[in-house]
């Protein structure tokens, strides 16, 4: 039987659930996915023409966020994921090259608790999650590597694209639960990042089947993250759905959207930022359609590994009260990474080809700017929550939420104790809120302001007002969130008095950091 004939077992076997009060006290099994650079529209649910059918799935049984945020850069993103609080707080707003400190994981948390703690794929930190709560860990310490093979050059093959200056390009970090492999090349032909780290995953739940300790699973993928690589056989599959170019499926994507409910009228179309389609040369075109087709099936082989994980995880007992959670660790990116020493086709294993900024201004529809940015374009991530029989099927929720949230969700939904010191060293207190009201289904609003800080890029947001800048001497830009979600109607002149507020808001949060 098929990944897809049987992927419903999610909702048919939420029927358990009523079984008994013992079933439905249980603790619920909890894997959470991690998407890398994917941008706002690039999975159906949310407006892309790439097939999407599992994480679709996912939504139409689950609910999806319209506002909910990461920090517009991979590592501080993810650090705010595992700890619950501001990357600034735990040293991860500026390097990921030391350890995280006044802060605890949700392997710690969440093994303290009871859990099953595995994480399989990326980290973009500097210590071993095997060493902070993870019984099990699988993947790429660093932030990004070569898809098909992240180590040395095998036998027989090319020299596998890899970044950084030429003579100084050090050897991406990996790791397989205590032992760190620098470089780390693959002995299987076969290797892709994400079917490996999935098929680790597939084996540990194989492993510990007969296991009563309830699941916490942390699918961090580097999908679709730069370089572009992708199977020939999943690039196929998109060979001319690009060719019309960017205003084309941009134009496409927002119509989705709104056909879906997923956004109104209020979300205008942000202004373009990309060339005229018609004006670009044939040489040029042709490349940045091959480029979206590899983009693309990335994605696609994504949703094909999500799909093989939840047959797993029904095969092996797991399903009967699960909660998935999907996300991206930031917006579409615009980077550019010169490599001067690879060749071959884009896609392939010998050449490092990142998407550009023209493609991720349609990654991001409808909003402006991309990764790196505080604009929403770079801040606003997919979230959808799929717990059978608790969630409403198909529903939509406007909560303004923020990575943060996570572990306050995790620790709010378990029970679990988050600790005030660990290891002799305080821990900062929990910065986030409980999603799991917006879970349920309430609309309360938000009770503390959001913040951001990244590079050159600053932001706050207090209920629906909201201020950004790009460029640290530059004005604050005041937007409405509820009558303006895409940020085209800058009110920091007529409203000054709610843009110094928010900006004090900025301020202290900076000053008690």
């Amino acid at each position: 039987m098929g990944p897809l004939r049987r992927y419903p077992v999610l909702i048919l076997l939420a029927a358990l659930l009523q079984v008994s009060c013992s079933k439905q006290e249980e603790l619920p099994n909890i894997i959470l996915i991690c998407a890398d650079d994917l941008g706002w529209s690039d999975i159906g649910c949310y407006g892309s023409e790439v097939s999407t059918p599992r994480i679709d799935r996912i939504a139409e049984h689950g609910i999806r966020f319209t506002q909910f945020h990461n920090t517009s850069k991979c590592f501080p993103s993810r650090a705010c994921l595992l700890t619950g609080v501001y990357a600034q707080q735990s040293g991860y707003d500026k390097s990921f090259r030391q350890p995280i400190t006044n802060a605890v994981t949700l392997g710690e948390v969440l093994h303290d608790a009871g859990y099953l703690t595995l994480w399989s794929g990326k980290h973009h930190g500097l210590e071993n999650p095997y060493t902070r709560g993870f019984d099990r860990y699988y993947g790429l310490k660093d932030g990004a590597c070569n898809y098909f093979n992240p180590g040395e050059q095998r036998e027989g093959e090319g020299v596998p694209a890899r970044k950084g200056v030429p003579g100084e390009k050090r050897p991406r970090a990996w790791c397989i639960d205590s032992v760190m492999y620098e470089p780390y090349t693959p002995e299987a032909k076969d290797f892709y990042t994400t079917d490996y780290f999935t098929n680790y995953a597939l084996e540990w739940l194989e492993e510990y089947k007969d296991d009563d300790r309830p699941l916490f699973l942390y699918m961090a993928y580097t999908a679709p993250h730069d370089p572009l690589m992708a199977w020939p056989d999943d690039i196929r599959k998109y060979e001319g759905m690009y060719d019309q170019g960017y205003e084309v499926i941009r134009k496409r994507r927002y119509e989705k959207q709104l056909k879906l409910g997923l956004i109104d009228s209020t979300y205008r179309l942000s202004d373009a930022t990309y060339p005229r389609w018609e004006s670009l040369p044939d040489s040029i075109r042709a490349e940045e359609i091959r480029k979206m087709e590899v983009y693309a099936a990335m994605i696609d082989r994504l949703d094909q590994n999500i799909g093989r994980l939840i047959d797993k995880l029904a095969e092996t007992g797991r399903v009967d009260n699960i909660l998935v959670m999907f996300v991206s660790d930031n917006g579409a990116s615009a980077e550019m990474v010169e490599v001067d020493d690879d060749y071959g086709e884009i896609g392939s294993m010998t050449r490092w080809t990142s998407l550009g900024s023209n493609w991720a201004n349609v990654s991001n529809t409808p909003f402006r700017y991309y990764k790196n940015f505080s604009y929403e374009g770079g801040i606003n991530t997919p979230l959808i929550a799929c717990w059978p029989g608790k969630i409403d099927p198909g529903s939509i929720s406007r909560f303004p939420g923020h990575f943060i949230d996570i572990m306050a969700t995790l620790v709010d939904l378990t029970g679990a104790n988050y600790p005030s010191e660990f290891n002799g060293a305080p821990v900062t207190p929990l910065q986030g809120e409980s999603l799991l009201p917006a879970f349920l289904g309430g609309d309360s609003p938000r009770k503390r302001p959001l913040f951001w800080e990244w590079q050159d890029g600053q932001a706050a947001r207090e209920g629906d007002w909201k201020v950004v800048k790009e460029g640290l001497d530059n004005d604050w830009e005041l937007y409405n969130l509820k009558e303006d979600p895409t940020e085209t109607v800058n009110l920091a002149e007529k409203q000054p008095e709610k843009m110094r507020e928010l900006d004090n808001r900025f301020q202290e949060w900076k000053a008690s950091k």
